[in-house]
């Protein structure tokens, strides 16, 4: 069964030349020219991958994005004109899994529609524990003491790769290049924000401490004891 794209671009010529391309590679397409039109299709779930222009009539990309992301996490890749760092680091940052600067060529786009399939692929159920902190996921869920606890897409990803490497200690830089991505242009704090933030979430108002700072090198989670706030 092939794939199912939604095409969100309201410059026509470019939609249907992409629309073409698509279509000889055995992808399914289907096309939105403005954004209202373009999240209604896609928070209708019928949709493997979606290309997300930024400029758009009626509701901007980011928009689009920002609202898409409340209820899916289907894989989206961003089309932008615009090639600054800001722009770049701010779709990410609200949910994209990639971009690309227009003009691009098809062969580069085609690339990043595979390599962000395969990223969706499924993957076995896991839940991820510690202490009375545990993690689902399959269903992007995470409870303390029974209680559910609402992470954005970022501190959940942080969250879970410390998890993953429970009882070890794992370096600011390392958080960076798995989290954010090698290639992140930001605050070099950004692993610390994020770490107040779980904490005053995960910890604080449940009296139940997990993250440890280890000095000068970064962060681990241990089921008791130990460490420094």
């Amino acid at each position: 069964m092939s794939e199912h794209i939604l095409l969100v671009e309201d410059e026509e010529k470019l939609a249907r030349m992409v629309e073409l391309e698509l279509r000889y590679e055995g992808y399914e397409v289907e096309k939105a020219f403005d954004g209202r039109t373009g999240l209604e299709r896609a928070l209708s779930g019928a949709f493997d991958l979606i290309l997300l222009d930024i400029m758009l009539p009626a509701l901007s990309g980011m928009e689009v994005l920002r609202r898409l992301r409340r209820e899916s996490q289907v894989p989206v890749i961003m089309l932008t004109a615009r090639d600054t760092v800001v722009d770049k680091v701010s779709g990410l940052d609200s949910g994209a899994d990639d971009y690309i600067t227009k003009p691009f060529a098809i062969e580069e786009l085609l690339a990043r529609i595979r390599s962000a399939l395969r990223k969706r692929a499924p993957m076995p159920t896991r839940t991820l524990r510690a202490g009375s902190l545990v993690m689902d996921t399959d269903r992007h869920a995470v409870t303390m003491q029974g209680t559910a606890v609402e992470l954005t897409r970022r501190e959940f990803d942080l969250l879970r790769y410390l998890l993953e490497n429970k009882e070890k200690v794992v370096t600011r830089e390392s958080l960076l290049d798995h989290v954010w991505g090698f290639d992140y242009v930001g605050e070099t704090n950004a692993v610390d924000v994020y770490i107040r933030f779980l904490r005053a979430k995960l910890e604080e108002p449940f009296g139940e401490k997990l993250i440890h700072t280890v000095r000068g090198v970064g962060y681990v989670i241990r089921e008791t004891g130990g460490g420094t706030k």
